[in-house]
This record gives C-alpha cells, sequence and structure tokens, in this order.
C-alpha cells in the first residue's frame, strides 16, 4: 500500500484523537495503577480527555502537523513536533489548575500530565515518523538494487558530505514520487576520502572507497553516471574524477560550486554538467563575514556596470549581505533588466534601483548620487575588449577614463564612505589602449583617495572564465561548429578565475581597512591557452587533434604572450587574507600635472585625435607600448 496514501492528514488527525485518549488512560494508569484508585480518579481521566480533545488537535493544527507530506518528514519535523506537543500540554495544564477550583479536581497528580506530555511525544512523533519508516521499506526507495528499478539509472556519488547527503534524499523522492515506469537516479554507493565515512552507511548507501577507487566502482556496480557531490572541490579533484570517467565511457554532473551557491545562482539540489570552471577551481576561499558585514549591511550601495559578468555577480552576492538599499547602473537597459528582474525574485525584500545612465554623463550621473546617496559604490563599468578599443581609441579613453572622474568627483562630493574600482592585468606594463585607459583609471581613484583621504581603492586581477567578450564561450561555439579552435600563439597565456571567485575576493579586498591601495586577487599560476582549449574540446565528448583541430594564427595588436599583476620592482605585501594582496606603486606625476595630462587626454579623444590620445597615454605610463592602430578590418583583431 501507499504510505503516502495511508498516512494522509485526515487519517492522522483520526490517529490523533485515539492517541490522546489512550495517553491519558495510560498516564493514570502508571500513575495510579489499575483498582479502586484509579476508579476514584476516573470523573479527573474523563474531565482531562475533553479538555485535551478540545485543546490538542487546535495546537497540532495551528502548528502545521496536518500540512506536511510525512513521508519526507526530517529533523526540522521533529523539532516541530516537540514544541507543539509541549504547548498543547501547558494549555492542558493551565485549563486544569484552573478548574482545581471546583470540587472534583483538589488533589489532582500533576505527574499525570508530566506523563501524558512524554506519551504524547512519543505517539504523534511515533505515528507521524511511521510514515517516513514504512516508505522508505517500500521498493523503490533506499538501500534496494538498480535491478528493481524498470529504468533506473545507478549513480556513484562522489563526496558523502552534506551535498552528497542531500542528492541521495533529492533522489529517493523522486523514485517515491514520480511514475515507477519512469527513469529516475538509483545512488548505489558513496567514495569519499575521508577516512572517518569508510564502510558507513548513510540513508542507506553505503561509502565503499575513496575516489581513487573509482575505477573498481565502476566495475562492481556498474554505474550509468557519477555525481559529483563537493561543491568545495578544488579543480585538480575534479578533474582528477573526470578524466576517470572519460576512460571508462560514464556521463558524468556535479552539483553546483561553493561560489555559485554564495552567489545565489544556483542551489545545492541542482545538478549540472562538469564544466571549464569546475577543472580551474580553486580551494575553497573563506571570507572574514564579520568584516564583510560590517561593510555593506544596512548601508546604500551603488554597482556600476551592473549588467556585467562582474557587476551582475557582485549584485548577487551583494544581495546577501541586506544593504539599505542596492542600485544596479548601466548603460545597456536589457541586462540591468535581467539583473533586477532576478534579484526581485530572488531578494524580494531588498530595496532595489535600477538606474540606466552612462557613466561619461556628468549631470545624470550626479542625478543618480543625490537620489540615492549612496555610501558604498562599486566601480565595474567599463570596455574591456581589447581588439575592439585599439580601433575605438576615443571610446576607451571616455568610458574607462571620463567615467571614472566623474564617478570619482561625484563620490567625494556625497561624501561616499568607500569605492571600489575593478581593474586589470592589462593595466601593468600595458601594451593596448585598453590597458592604458585602466591604468590611468587606476591613477585617478587612488590620487584623489590620497588627496581627500578617502577609504578609495583599486582591486586587480586577471581573466574571468564564461564573462562577455571572453575567450570560453568562443571557443565553445567553435567546438560546437566542428572546429577549428583558434588560438594566437602556442605559448599564450593568462591568469583565470572564475567570475564568482573573483567577485568574492574582491568583497574581501573591499572591506579591508587600506583605503588608497591598490589590492591584486591571488590568481595562481597562468594557464596555457592551449590547454584551456583542450580541456574544452574534452568536456565536449570530443578528442583534440582528431575531432577538432586547433589552429594558431599569430598574436594581434594588442596582445601579450603572458600578463603581470604588479609593476616589476614592486613588492607586494600580504593582507589578512591569504588570497589578497597589496602593492604600492610608485606616483610618477604630482596631482596638478596628473590633472592637466588627463584633462588634456579626454579633449584629444572629444575630438578624435587618436595619435594625441596615445601620445597621452604614454607620457602618463612610461612603460606602456602602446601604438596607434592603422587597420579598421575588425576582424584582424578579433
Amino acid at each position: 500500500m501507499n504510505p503516502q496514501v495511508f498516512f494522509r492528514n485526515r487519517n492522522i488527525f483520526f490517529g490523533d484523537l485515539f492517541l490522546i485518549v489512550a495517553s491519558i488512560v495510560g498516564s493514570f494508569v502508571l500513575r495510579l495503577g489499575f483498582g479502586a484508585l484509579l476508579i476514584d480518579h476516573a470523573p479527573r481521566a474523563y474531565v482531562m480527555i475533553v479538555v485535551s480533545l478540545l485543546i490538542k488537535p487546535l495546537i497540532y493544527y495551528a502548528f502545521g502537523l496536518y500540512r506536511r507530506v510525512w513521508v519526507y518528514a526530517s529533523i526540522q519535523e521533529l523539532k516541530l513536533i516537540g514544541v507543539a506537543v509541549t504547548t498543547a500540554s501547558l494549555l492542558v495544564f493551565m485549563v486544569i489548575a484552573t478548574l482545581q477550583i471546583f470540587p472534583v479536581f483538589p488533589g489532582f497528580s500533576r505527574y499525570v500530565i508530566f506523563i501524558d506530555w512524554l506519551a504524547s511525544l512519543i505517539s504523534v512523533g511515533g505515528l507521524r515518523f511511521a510514515a517516513r519508516i514504512i516508505a522508505e521499506s517500500q521498493p523503490g526507495t533506499i538501500g534496494l538494487s538498480a535491478s528493481a528499478h524498470h529504468g533506473g539509472r545507478k549513480v556513484i556519488i562522489v563526496g558523502a558530505g552534506d551535498a552528497g547527503v542531500l542528492a541521495v534524499r533529492e533522489m529517493q523522492k523522486s523514485a517515491r514520487s514520480t511514475n515507477p515506469a519512469a527513469p529516475h537516479l538509483i545512488p548505489v554507493c558513496f567514495l569519499d576520502d575521508d577516512a572517518s565515512k569508510q564502510k558507513q552507511e548513510i540513508l542507506g548507501v553505503r561509502v565503499v572507497g575513496t575516489l581513487e577507487q573509482l575505477p573498481q566502482a565502476f566495475k562492481k556496480y556498474q554505474a550509468d553516471e557519477v555525481i559529483i557531490a563537493i561543491p568545495s572541490a578544488p579543480g585538480p579533484v575534479i578533474r582528477s574524477v573526470t578524466t576517470i570517467c572519460r576512460a571508462n565511457n560514464v556521463p558524468f554532473r556535479t552539483l553546483p560550486s561553493l561560489p555559485e551557491l554564495l552567489g545565489g545562482k544556483l542551489n545545492v539540489s541542482q545538478l549540472r554538467e562538469v564544466d571549464i570552471t569546475d577543472l580551474l577551481r580553486r580551494q575553497t576561499i573563506h571570507l572574514d563575514d564579520e568584516l564583510v558585514g560590517r561593510s555593506l549591511t544596512n548601508r546604500r550601495v551603488l554597482v556600476t556596470g551592473a549588467g556585467g559578468s562582474i557587476g551582475s555577480e557582485l549584485c548577487r552576492q551583494i544581495a546577501r549581505w541586506r544593504p539599505s538599499e542596492l542600485v544596479l547602473l548601466g548603460h545597456g537597459e536589457n541586462s540591468i533588466y535581467e539583473i533586477f528582474s532576478e534579484l526581485q525574485e530572488t531578494h524580494p525584500n531588498l530595496p532595489t534601483y535600477a538606474e540606466i545612465a552612462d557613466i561619461r554623463h556628468l549631470d545624470r550621473m550626479s542625478q543618480v548620487f543625490n537620489r540615492h546617496q549612496p555610501e558604498v559604490v562599486f566601480h565595474a563599468a567599463a570596455h574591456k575588449h581589447v581588439g575592439l578599443m585599439e580601433i575605438n581609441m576615443q571610446e576607451a579613453v571616455t568610458n574607462n577614463i571620463l567615467g571614472t572622474r566623474n564617478l570619482v568627483e561625484l563620490s567625494i562630493q556625497n561624501g561616499v564612505d568607500r569605492l571600489v574600482m575593478i581593474s586589470s592585468d592589462k593595466a601593468v606594463h600595458p601594451t593596448s589602449i585598453m590597458g592604458a585607459t585602466k591604468r590611468v583609471a587606476e591613477m585617478i581613484v587612488l590620487d584623489a583617495a590620497e588627496h581627500a583621504h578617502k577609504s578609495f581603492t583599486v582591486v586587480r586581477f586577471g581573466n574571468v572564465l564564461g564573462s562577455r567578450g571572453s575567450i570560453v564561450p568562443r571557443f565553445k561555439r567553435q567546438i560546437a561548429n566542428g572546429g577549428p579552435v583558434t588560438i594566437t600563439d602556442p605559448q599564450m597565456k593568462r591568469f583565470f578565475m572564475t567570475i564568482p571567485e573573483a567577485v568574492h575576493l574582491v568583497l574581501q579586498a573591499a572591506a579591508m581597512d587600506g583605503g588608497q591601495s591598490t589590492f591584486i586577487l591571488n590568481m595562481g599560476e597562468q594557464i596555457r591557452i592551449v590547454e584551456l582549449a583542450e580541456d574544452l574540446i574534452r568536456l565536449s565528448g570530443l578528442e583534440p587533434g582528431k575531432d577538432i583541430e586547433i589552429v594558431f594564427t599569430g598574436a594581434k595588436p594588442g596582445e601579450k604572450l603572458s600578463e603581470e599583476l604588479w609593476e616589476e620592482g614592486t613588492l607586494p605585501t600580504p593582507t589578512k587574507h591569504p588570497d589578497v594582496l597589496a602593492v604600492d606603486e610608485t606616483r610618477i606625476y604630482q596631482r596638478a600635472d596628473l590633472t592637466k595630462i588627463v584633462n588634456e587626454l579626454i579633449k584629444s579623444a572629444e575630438v578624435g585625435q587618436v595619435d594625441e590620445i596615445v601620445k597621452h597615454l604614454r607620457k602618463l605610463i612610461p612603460s606602456a607600448a602602446i601604438h596607434s592602430v592603422q587597420t579598421t578590418d575588425v576582424g584582424a583583431l578579433l
């Protein structure tokens, strides 16, 4: 019989009525024994039964004990039962105590109330958890072999922690609640490197070994799929598992990473395909929650470029810290609409505002600042595509430099406590117009911080995987089209970090005391682009050089073979966080000189004097190796 039918809440209600009576009768028997004394107290028992039948079902209903599917009961439901039963027993006791003014109740034993409470706790909880016990003993649930499931897929769970347990529980619920003829997932075993979990059973599923024993588990259990359920697992662990799966021709999926969960994009019950971000995932990044909380909670926060890859992720993670107001500012209305709609759904109680504005327009930006009076500003708005900015220098200057100057000036005028500019490793020894304009923007922020004594900082990091205009989406398109995958140079390498990881550390750096500083995110080792392409090809189920060719096209204007995160001769210093470093790079110009050259640069951009733009940028950044690009062939630059 289906336990969900048998344990419907109306049947549980009638069961409660019977158990209320049985509990009271049992309490009197246990306290008084059989005989004349029990008969003498019968009137008290009758009255207590009536009072309990009137009070207890109402209290149970008020606490939701008749609105739950008890075949899925958990510890949370057990706590709820305890509170409901205790509340009901206290009310019964209060009514009985009041009734003692009548002659029938003098000498009423309080031990009976206590025994009844204990018996009610056991009976009410037992009745409901019997539903789960019976459900889990039915075919199609815990501990059965896959042969008992028509169309089921046998799954090995890598990771026996909280996420793995939740994944198994979801599979078991699905097996009980869906059509038995429909395909579903059957967990056959756990693998986990924790020695204390070996040979243990969790929800009826056994931990049979470590990750190294995955090949043996394939042979023993004939698994159809592997699920990687370790949100905090670093990239090498994910890579090891996926390599073994590919060698055995077994599909694999994963649960979201910890930064994804913190960003609110996914929840821990959602499976997805393993992608390149998982293979490059770093060790779990730990935030100083108290420090970040102080900088964001109950503060008015403005994010520029809020529709972009970094800006939108900033908004997602900032929303977790419950600012008093979050303002999303961007030039593209569609991208702002998307992140605004998402936050409305995920954080409906957060006051969120969408402002369509261009940071180059000082008057419009002044209106935004006057309206919202932000206390914290994250500046993520920028033109960032290296190739396009080589032939659109004017736009790079006005957006990245003029826009930043506008934002800094308004922040000072409106008393902004903290401003954080998102910068790039391309700002170090820049060889591109984009990198050079970002470096000048850094100089403007740090100069203002020094003279206004404000906590204005720069956070500099390398490439982020999957961001708009990055190479990963382009490689994926090329693979989907059958190749070839094009790379400029076999020695080309870059720093990489996932978007959630980068934003995670930006928030940490932003909360640090050290305004007027440039913070560098620890990006780890640079990764060869050709290796990145090979990983993407393999994740698509293909082989590099066999199914998909890799073609080298030669370096393009503005490109470097490798990147740097700080100037040569600069010594980064550690901060309180192991993945955030601070650098104090030499100031080249005094404020007056910097202001003069920047003004000339902006004027040159506004009238389209390309050669003058290059001249001013070289003057501002002696280490820059930038040139005027003579071609108008966009394809040659992308």
